[in-house]
């Protein structure tokens, strides 16, 4: 299994967490709501903002008019491999957004899409650690999260969502390359798109031992990841 991905069991959080993070299919259907439709994800935040010390790169698009007057020149970049217009905004040398002043948002009411939509429960959801080293305040917060299982169903949902991850991270090599991502964010974000592939994968120890079964299954991801692209875009074509 690859090391640059720590994985997060479900043994292990659960002496961890504290804070109540919802029934697990009720969230697993907001989430992947609100990745298609790119909506506002309500987390119950309260006083933590632990992600905003945590040195993320934050993705400003050309639309966000409201958030790039707000935020001073020499703060933003050009967004790589992205079309012109698209913006950074990168962290101090503590790994603090510099719009974070004394604990406080200064933009909080114009902060960019990437804030808004951003949701750390995906990192317990699919079992994965935030991030490295410069992610340890984030992936100790994320590992307090405790999602609720009243039904069976809940259950078999977050297995498939842990599965989905474990293997995306363990049969690297079935996919083209770029199709894995490395970043984490982006891995979790994957991995709920097309857990509902493993909903379907009879595997009683979550591991596939036929190297054909892994190929199959590899492509029946990109086809799943596919498939909720292309809803998306046509959400983006026709709103609801």
């Amino acid at each position: 299994m690859s090391n640059d991905i720590k994985l997060l069991y479900v043994e292990d959080m659960n002496q961890k967490q504290d804070l109540p993070a919802g029934r697990f299919s009720s969230w697993l259907c907001i989430i992947r709501n609100a990745l298609a439709k790119e909506n506002r994800v309500d987390v119950p935040c309260g006083d933590c903002n632990v992600c905003c010390k945590s040195s993320y790169f934050i993705h400003i698009k050309p639309e966000e008019t409201q958030t790039l007057t707000r935020i001073p020149k020499n703060l933003l970049f050009a967004a790589p491999f992205l079309p012109k217009g698209n913006m950074m905004l990168g962290y101090d040398e503590n790994g603090r957004c510099p719009m974070l002043i004394s604990n406080k948002c200064l933009i909080y009411k114009h902060r960019p899409l990437t804030c808004r939509n951003y949701d750390c429960r995906i990192f317990p959801a699919v079992g994965i650690a935030a991030g490295g080293d410069d992610k340890v305040m984030i992936t100790r917060h994320v590992q307090r999260w405790k999602f609720s299982y009243p039904t069976k169903r809940d259950r078999k949902l977050h297995s498939a969502v842990q599965t989905a991850a474990l293997f995306l991270q363990e049969h690297k090599n079935c996919f083209p390359d770029g199709v894995v991502p490395s970043d984490t964010t982006q891995l979790a974000i994957l991995a709920i798109k097309v857990h509902e592939v493993f909903l379907k994968c009879n595997k009683k120890s979550g591991k596939i031992d036929q190297v054909s079964s892994e190929l199959e299954i590899a492509k029946a991801v990109m086809d799943a990841n596919e498939k909720f692209e292309a809803k998306r875009d046509t959400l983006k074509i026709h709103p609801t």
